[in-house]
C-alpha cells in the first residue's frame, strides 16, 4: 500500500488489458520453478465456500516465500523498475501462464523521483521536514522568504482568496494538510507570488509527505512538517529556508493481465494486488500477502474454471509511486471495456503482524470520513463481513491509498479486506482481535523489516480465504442479495455516480 508519499504516473503509453492491444507485452520468463506446488485446482463449478476451501496457508506463504527469495538475490527490494519486481513479475505471470490463463504483462511508463536532501530551518533551528514526491529542487543555497500563514478556514489553502489581504510574494506559505490535494495548495500559493510552501500535518505526529501527482503539476519546492512544529511556526513571525535536491527521470514498469478463458465477458470479475514493494525492503507484506493471496486463489480456480462470469486478475507495478499501474490500466480501458467489469476486488496487506481485521466501507455506514463507493459496493462489504463474521471486522474508508481508487473514479464498485498499516490499533480492536494496543497494525510498514518472518501467519490464512471466497462468490453471481448492479442498471448507476 502506499503511503501518501507516493507518486502518479506521467503516461507515455498506457498500460493494456486483455481486450486492448498494449503497447508492449512483455514475456512471461520463469515460470516459476522450485516453488512449492499448489494443489490441484478446484474440479467445478467455482463458488466463494469451493474456492475459499481450496486456498490453504501453506500455498500462500509458499508464493511468500518466492517473493522473498527473489527480494534477496535482488538488493533487498521488489520496487517497480528494478530487477526485483521483473523477477516478481515472471514469477507470477509464469505461474498464472502455466495454470491455463491469458496472461498479459503491458508496460507503462512513469516518472520516477528521487531525494536526495531537505531541509528546513526557521526562528534559528532545524525543523524535521519532508519532501513531497514531485517537489522542484531549490538552488544550492535554497529559498528563503517570511513565513506567511494561510488563515485557518474550512478548505485552508485551497481558494486564491484564502490569502486576500496578505502579501505571499516572495514568501513561504504555511498552510495546514486536508480537503483539497497538497498539488492545488501548492499551485494556489505559486499562483499568488509564494517562493516555497510549508503543509503542517492536521493531525498529531510529523507530516509523511505525499505527492503532488505529477511533476508538472508541482510549481514550488514543497515540504511537510507535523503539527506541532506548524503551530509553532505560525505562532509568530519569522523566515524560513528551504533545501531540497531531488531529480526526476522517466522509467518504465509492467502489470500482470490473466483472465480465464470461460464464463460470460460481459460480466467481468476483477481482483487485484500490487505486486512492487518500497525500495527500503522486500514487501513482504506490502504487498505479498496480497499477491499471494489473489495468486493461490487464481491457480486454484484455474484457467478455464466452470464459472458464470468470466474472472480477471490484475497485479499492479508502481503503485507505491502513487497507483501508477492501475491507473493506467483504467485510463486504457474503452467505455465498453469499463462497462463490462461488473466489479473491482482489492487485496493490499492480508498479513499485516499486529494485524487488524478490516473490510472496506462501501456504504460509508459509519458517516465518518471518505464518502461511499459505487453503488454495489455496499453488497461487496457484506460479502466480506459475513465471511469475518467470527473476527467482528470494522469497515474501513476508500481513502485513495490503493488500486480501488482508479476504479472507483470511474464508477466501478469495488471492495476488499485489509489487515491495516501505519494506523494505529485501539484498545478495544486489541480487546477483541488481540495484538497490541496503541501500536501500528504492521509496525513494519515500508521498511525492511516487512518480512516474511513478521506476517502474521493466522490474520494471512483467514484473510486469505476471504479473498478467495469473494472472488469466487462473484465468479458464481453478480447479481442476488449481494449483487452489483447489471445491464441497464449498471449504466444508469454509473450515469449517475
Amino acid at each position: 500500500m502506499r503511503t501518501t508519499r507516493s507518486t502518479l504516473s506521467l503516461a507515455i503509453c498506457a498500460a493494456g488489458v486483455l481486450a486492448l492491444s498494449s503497447c508492449s507485452s512483455g514475456s512471461s520468463g520463469s515460470s516459476g520453478e522450485g516453488a512449492t506446488p499448489s494443489e490441484e485446482p478446484v474440479a467445478a463449478p467455482v463458488t466463494g465456500s469451493s474456492l475459499s476451501e481450496a486456498v490453504t496457508l501453506d500455498a500462500v506463504v509458499s508464493h511468500l516465500q518466492e517473493l522473498s527469495d527473489i527480494a534477496d538475490a535482488h538488493d533487498g527490494n521488489r520496487a517497480a523498475g528494478t530487477a526485483g519486481y521483473d523477477a516478481s513479475v515472471d514469477y507470477v505471470a509464469g505461474r498464472l501462464r502455466d495454470a491455463g490463463f491469458d496472461v498479459e504483462t503491458p508496460e507503462f511508463s512513469f516518472d520516477s523521483y528521487t531525494l536526495d536532501s531537505v531541509a528546513l530551518r526557521a526562528a534559528d533551528r532545524d525543523v524535521q521536514v519532508s519532501a513531497f514526491t514531485y517537489s522542484p529542487a531549490t538552488p544550492a543555497g535554497g529559498v528563503s522568504g517570511p513565513i506567511v500563514a494561510a488563515p485557518a478556514d474550512d478548505s485552508p489553502g485551497c481558494e486564491a482568496t484564502d490569502y486576500d489581504g496578505l502579501t505571499l510574494t516572495g514568501a513561504v506559505a504555511l498552510v495546514p494538510r486536508g480537503v483539497c490535494s497538497f498539488a492545488q495548495k501548492g499551485q494556489i500559493a505559486a499562483e499568488r507570488g509564494a517562493a516555497a510552501i510549508i503543509v503542517s500535518n492536521n493531525e498529531d505526529g510529523p507530516l509523511d509527505a505525499g505527492t503532488l501527482g505529477a511533476k508538472e503539476d508541482a510549481r514550488i519546492p514543497s515540504v511537510g512538517v507535523s503539527r506541532e512544529d506548524g503551530a509553532a511556526l505560525a505562532a509568530a513571525p519569522t523566515t524560513a529556508r528551504i533545501t531540497l535536491a531531488a531529480e526526476t527521470e522517466t522509467t518504465t514498469s509492467r502489470n500482470i493481465l490473466a483472465q480465464t478463458t470461460t464464463g460470460s465477458t460481459e460480466n467481468v470479475v476483477m481482483a487485484g494486488a500490487h505486486l512492487d514493494s518500497v525500495p527500503e525492503g522486500p514487501g513482504i507484506n506490502d504487498n505479498g500477502t496480497g499477491t499471494a493471496a489473489v495468486l493461490e486463489s487464481a491457480l486454484q480456480m484455474g484457467g478455464s474454471p466452470d464459472v458464470t462470469n468470466a474472472v480477471r486478475f490484475g497485479f499492479w507495478g508502481a503503485e507505491e509511486l502513487g497507483l501508477v499501474g492501475s491507473t493506467k490500466y483504467v485510463e486504457g480501458l474503452s467505455d465498453e471495456d469499463k462497462a463490462a467489469i461488473a466489479l473491482y476486488l482489492n487485496f493490499d496487506m492480508v498479513g499485516s503482524n499486529n494485524a487488524g481485521y478490516l473490510v472496506y466501507d462501501g456504504d460509508d455506514s459509519d458517516q465518518v470520513g471518505e464518502p461511499a463507493g459505487p453503488t454495489g459496493s455496499d453488497a461487496i462489504e457484506r460479502v466480506f463481513e459475513e465471511q469475518l463474521t467470527t473476527q467482528d471486522a470494522d469497515g474501513t474508508d476508500f481513502d485513495g491509498r490503493s488500486d480501488y481508487g482508479p476504479f472507483i473514479e470511474v464508477g466501478i464498485p469495488s471492495g476488499g479486506v485489509f489487515s491495516g498499516a501505519d494506523d494505529v490499533k485501539t484498545e478495544e480492536q486489541a480487546a477483541r482481535w488481540g495484538g497490541t494496543a496503541n501500536e501500528p497494525f504492521d509496525p513494519n510498514y515500508h521498511t525492511a523489516e516487512d518480512t516474511l518472518e513478521n506476517v502474521d501467519r493466522e490474520a494471512l490464512g483467514i484473510n486469505s480465504k476471504a479473498v478467495a471466497y469473494g472472488i469466487g462468490t462473484y465468479a458464481e453471481s453478480v447479481t442476488g442479495p449481494n449483487g452489483v448492479p447489471v445491464g441497464a442498471d449498471r449504466d444508469a448507476a454509473r450515469q449517475a455516480e
